[in-house]
């Protein structure tokens, strides 16, 4: 990550779904690494939903999957915040 990077923090103007939203002055590194985790999460459960016919494994990663996006989303206000 970039120095000009690691001095960016989360804006907290996003939100996912209507109870949740993104903390503001969260750390991009730590954003980057939840983000990571949720991720690999939404790989895991995409994979047994596809193989398995699991249906609450799809769901899970499409409700997780919002939260990704939200992420990036506030990842990309901090930046134009920064920058």
């Amino acid at each position: 990550m970039s120095d000009e990077a690691k001095t960016c923090t989360m804006t907290g103007v996003e939100t996912f779904s209507t109870l949740f939203q993104i903390r503001p002055d969260v750390p991009f590194d730590h954003a980057f690494d939840e983000l990571s985790v949720l991720l690999g999460c939404i790989r895991h459960l995409t994979l047994k939903a596809e193989m398995e016919g699991d249906r609450l494994a799809g769901s899970a990663a499409r409700i997780l999957s919002a939260f990704a996006k939200a992420l990036v989303n506030d990842m990309e206000q901090g930046m134009k915040r920064r920058f």
